[in-house]
């Protein structure tokens, strides 16, 4: 009854703090830290130790699946390659990086050293995801930072249990089962990832009951993890190509009615999951400090860890960016993209989970450590570049303004709306439909070629069937100019996901049918 309670009261605190953040303009991740902490600091406030099994068994999944969703395919393969480079090399590199200053500045062996590295070495993508949805990053700068926190977690996973191998059981590293684990953890991730998928999308194409889609969604990324740990891959990896794939899918799963209900109950399971994360996070740390069992200067080696961090993602990042500016032949060489990548670099939810899995085996004393010195570097990248990545975007002045946004937005309602002219057009010379209500669609999409471009909200629908049902196909022909605008790369991801969600909301209000 006590953990309902606990619950309970997190889930208040952070809808109310989740709330006040969307107020006052600031990252909620941040702000639900800074209250966790802040609440963790009161007298009386029960003692609250997170379980591994509930951060990467049930809060995980859903985050993960979702960042998945959002992260468009187009983009992605326009940035596979620096995504490659950052989710291998620099993680390695940064694992080394904390390591060895972990060995100067902590009493912590050179093995624990490493765990901690290893920990700490992968950027989080519950994170970036939550504080990227506030910012108008471009769309291929949004796609990079977003991709690498999500495909980076096989590499340090791997990293994570060969340190626990050496560091904690003493064992030995063959560098041909170091590479076969690797292959295993990848591989078996991206093939579990795809089957999930895959059955998924055949179930859903087949169902219009929406409390079943709805179900099946909410499951999809708890199957795809625990297949993919149950074959010995990355659950994590199998979760993100499960959402990237469904995600490509979204208008051929279902219909619009069903859509809408389903990005409605998405959006309050990840509002309330990254909410009441984000919120432990902070309410930990206060605790984690009072059961130190020794004296040691953590907030010093706290941030020193944060800032080699840093450090090293810069030392990654500005090198990479010149040579791809330089092979396109910019000149000369810009700052503001390479800054903004460097700074996005937050941990959160994916380390936590890793560090609060490190084996009961080791020392009490190391591994209290190791939990306190993640969950403080988590703090301090939250809080610090969470605040202030926003101010640093703006002042870069890379972000899309939003009269860019409004722009691109009208014109791709107008070439929809154009095309759809054209499909009344045909229908008037084949006399496939009659001439009243072709006319009628005529004028009302005339009508609304003017209210796009002033902003407007759209008409009230008629009530004849006849009437809808050719409205449908109308609707259905703007669906596909936009799929065409957006493989064509005319228009963003965030465009064509606004403008979907228009068609999803008009096509609903004509009430049920077939099509989607």
């Amino acid at each position: 009854m006590r953990s309902v309670e606990i619950v309970l009261v997190l889930v208040v605190l952070a809808t109310v703090v989740a709330a006040f953040a969307r107020r006052l303009r600031m990252p909620a991740p941040s702000l639900l830290v800074v209250a966790g902490v802040v609440a963790g600091l009161l007298p009386g406030v029960p003692d609250i130790r997170v379980s591994p099994d509930i951060v990467s068994l049930i809060v995980l999944p859903p985050l993960l699946f979702a960042a998945g969703e959002e992260l468009p395919s187009r983009d992605l393969r326009a940035v596979w390659r620096p995504v490659a480079v950052l989710a291998f090399g620099l993680v390695m590199a940064s694992a080394a990086a904390v390591a060895g200053v972990a060995v100067a500045v902590t009493p912590l062996p050179l093995g624990m050293a490493f765990v901690l590295g290893a920990v700490l070495a992968s950027t989080d993508p519950v994170a970036v995801a939550a504080l990227g949805r506030r910012l108008s990053l471009p769309p291929r700068i949004q796609a990079l930072v977003q991709a690498e926190s999500l495909f980076n977690d096989a590499t340090s996973l791997l990293l994570f249990r060969v340190a626990v191998l050496v560091g904690i059981s003493a064992g030995s590293v063959s560098w041909g089962h170091t590479a076969a684990e690797f292959g295993a953890l990848v591989g078996g991730g991206l093939l579990m990832g795809v089957l999930v998928a895959a059955g998924a999308y055949v179930v859903r194409r087949r169902t219009e009951d929406p409390v079943l889609e709805t179900v099946l969604s909410l499951v999809t990324p708890y199957a795809a993890y625990v297949l993919a740990e149950s074959v010995h891959g990355s659950g994590v990896t199998a979760v993100v190509v499960a959402g990237v794939i469904l995600g490509t899918q979204a208008t051929r799963l279902t219909t619009a009615r069903i859509r809408l209900q389903l990005g409605a109950v998405s959006g309050t399971v990840v509002f309330l999951l990254e909410s009441v994360v984000f919120a432990l996070i902070g309410l930990q740390l206060p605790e984690l400090v009072r059961e130190l069992s020794t004296a040691t200067p953590w907030p010093l080696q706290a941030v020193v860890i944060a800032v080699t961090l840093l450090a090293v993602r810069v030392l990654w990042v500005f090198p990479l960016s010149a040579i791809q500016q330089r092979r396109r032949g910019q000149t000369p060489l810009t700052w503001e993209v390479p800054a903004v990548v460097s700074w996005a670099g937050a941990r959160g939810v994916v380390p936590l989970a890793a560090a609060l899995s490190i084996p009961l085996t080791a020392p009490a004393e190391y591994r209290d450590l190791v939990l306190l010195l993640t969950t403080a570097v988590i703090v301090i990248t939250l809080v610090v570049q969470g605040f202030t990545l926003a101010p640093l975007v703006r002042r870069t002045g890379i972000a899309v303004t939003s009269e860019d946004v409004r722009r691109e937005h009208v014109s791709a309602r107008r070439q929809l709306t154009e095309a759809a002219l054209a499909h009344l057009e045909q229908l008037a010379e084949t006399e496939a439909a009659p001439g009243f209500l072709v006319e009628q669609l005529r004028d009302s999409w005339n009508a609304r070629m003017t209210r796009v471009a002033d902003n407007e909200t759209e008409e009230p629908v008629p009530g004849a069937e006849s009437y809808r049902r050719l409205r449908r196909e109308l609707l259905a022909i703007e669906g596909a100019e936009l799929d065409r605008l957006y493989r064509m790369g005319e228009i963003s991801d965030h465009t064509r996901r606004r403008i979907q969600r228009i068609l999803d909301l008009e096509h609903a209000g004509l009430g049920e049918d077939d099509g989607v």
